[in-house]
């Protein structure tokens, strides 16, 4: 998909002016539609005045604030491409990110400040975003001379890069096109009945996909209101939701269990807000029962960086009758399921998940090596994860195919044992690798984080609880209780950092 889009902020204040865009729930601050395009006007011209022109990166390093949007529709009405950086990331760990992208510029926030001072290196400019003295943003922005932009964004070029390590640990920059943005807006739009009207809240990291399209982006692409909060705080979450503010909500399964551990849950009304959304992970179907027995029917999705993201979200209609499963592929998503030599399998089969369609990346920056590695040479993408369809046309994440292991002949999908280890009364969550064995290959070890203020059930119970549930070699060998897990910005679990040689 290379047509062009329009200017999105322009075309905005053209049909709504005075519509409220945004609202800093930290800082009270708000703006109208009519005021984010004179913003990102602005900011398009500073980009400028620091010598940025078509094709510059410009590195962005905050947490989430309007400013980080105000940018991004700068960077598209300049032509310039846009990096958002990890600010979870030490400032070692970010110079190598900054190497690769080269940024022309960089603006920081406050609290990020003194990484970013460390990180970017001789010569590139550096912004403070909470400087409103001469240098910083709000006095250059006020100093800035509006001049032409771009009024059409070319649908194949870069809007901006999204780096991901995923659970493997080694950064690369998924490019995103301002095609994928409109294809996007296209998938969880009708997914969700998106609505001019909805009001949702921002608060995933905006270095990460979700952060930024689900649903920031689409919604002020469709004319709604944005909530931003700085990063999830469940007592400002619980606080919405009791007082109706919000229309449409998407969180990680980690969001989802604080909300479901909250004081408040059982009683506050959640009547008001339309559609709940997850992804990032697979939420476990006892959550699923939770919130549904709160009148809740939370729909399970599926995506990546790569694909937009969205590409799989149930309807809430089967939320619960097809519980585990992600759905079926949006309207602009293209999905098969493969054996190893490539083959269609049919349904009830595990294979391997591939995506194409228009929304899906055209690669990754700078890493022609990787970018050929994901695609088939008839195009479409590889995921990595196992998937299964069944008869009505609804899909399942088995697991990853790097995380499949074989216990005496057999396979074994971890998200499998870990979804039945969740439904035990006294386990929060779980997280299933293999481990060498000498009789067997391989067996499972189940990482355990216990529910609040329960004793440990000991691995006896746990083993007996799985063996009255799962088939022998299902069964993990060993049992870890630990405090909590690694995770990613998404909030997946890091299973490469677990410790495997633990006994």
């Amino acid at each position: 998909m290379t047509g062009d889009i329009f200017d999105i902020t322009a075309k905005r204040a053209a049909l709504a002016p005075d519509d409220l865009a945004m609202e800093e729930l930290a800082t009270g601050r708000r703006v109208t539609y009519r005021e984010m395009e004179d913003r990102a006007s602005r900011a398009a011209a500073l980009l400028a005045d620091y010598g940025v022109g078509e094709g510059d990166r410009v590195g962005i390093l905050c947490r989430n604030r309007i400013a980080f949007f105000e940018l991004l529709f700068a960077c598209g009405k300049r032509g310039a491409i846009a990096v958002p950086l990890n600010w979870r990331m030490p400032a070692a760990e970010m110079a190598p990110v900054l190497a690769d992208c080269r940024p022309r510029l960089v603006l920081a926030g406050a609290e990020d400040w003194a990484v970013a001072t460390e990180a970017v290196g001789p010569g590139v400019p550096l912004v403070g975003l909470d400087d409103e003295g001469p240098g910083g943003y709000e006095a250059a922005l006020a100093a800035a001379r509006p001049r032409a932009t771009r009024d059409r964004w070319p649908g194949g070029q870069t809007w901006y890069l999204l780096y991901t390590s995923g659970t493997t640990g080694t950064p690369k920059a998924v490019i995103y096109t301002y095609a994928m943005a409109l294809v996007n807006y296209v998938n969880i739009g009708q997914a969700i009945d998106l609505r001019g009207s909805d009001r949702t809240l921002c608060f995933l990291p905006l270095f990460h996909t979700a952060g930024i399209n689900l649903h920031a982006l689409p919604t002020l692409m469709a004319g709604g209101q944005v909530l931003v909060l700085p990063g999830f705080d469940v007592d400002v979450m619980v606080e919405l939701l009791a007082s109706g503010r919000l229309d449409t909500f998407f969180g990680v399964p980690a969001v989802y269990q604080q909300i479901s551990l909250h004081p408040r849950f059982a009683e506050v009304d959640l009547s008001s807000l339309r559609h709940w959304g997850c992804g990032g992970a697979p939420l476990t179907d006892a959550l699923v029962q939770r919130f549904f027995d709160r009148g809740v029917r939370v729909c399970n999705g599926m995506g990546m960086t790569e694909t937009g993201p969205t590409a799989f979200l149930v309807d809430p209609g089967h939320a619960v009758r097809k519980i585990g499963s992600v759905g079926k592929p949006q309207l602009l998503v293209g999905v098969r399921i493969v054996d190893g030599q490539g083959r269609d399998v049919p349904d009830g089969e595990t294979g391997e998940l591939l995506f194409s369609g228009p929304g899906i990346t055209p690669g990754y920056w700078n890493r022609p090596d990787a970018t050929a590695a994901a695609f088939t040479p008839d195009g479409w993408l590889r995921t990595g994860d196992l998937a299964r369809r069944d008869a009505d046309g609804y899909y399942y994440i088995v697991g990853r195919l790097k995380e499949m292991f074989i216990s005496g002949g057999e396979n074994v999908y971890p998200a499998e044992v870990e979804n039945m280890l969740t439904q035990h009364p006294d386990v929060l969550e779980a997280a299933v690798v293999g481990i060498p064995d000498p009789k067997w290959g391989e067996v499972g070890r189940a990482f355990v984080k216990l529910r609040p203020g329960v004793r440990d059930p000991g691995p006896e119970v746990l083993a007996a609880w799985c063996r009255t549930r799962l088939a022998a070699y299902k069964v993990p060998k060993s049992f870890v209780i630990i405090d909590d897990f690694p995770r990613t910005a998404a909030g997946k679990v890091q299973k490469h950092r677990l410790p495997k040689d633990q006994t």
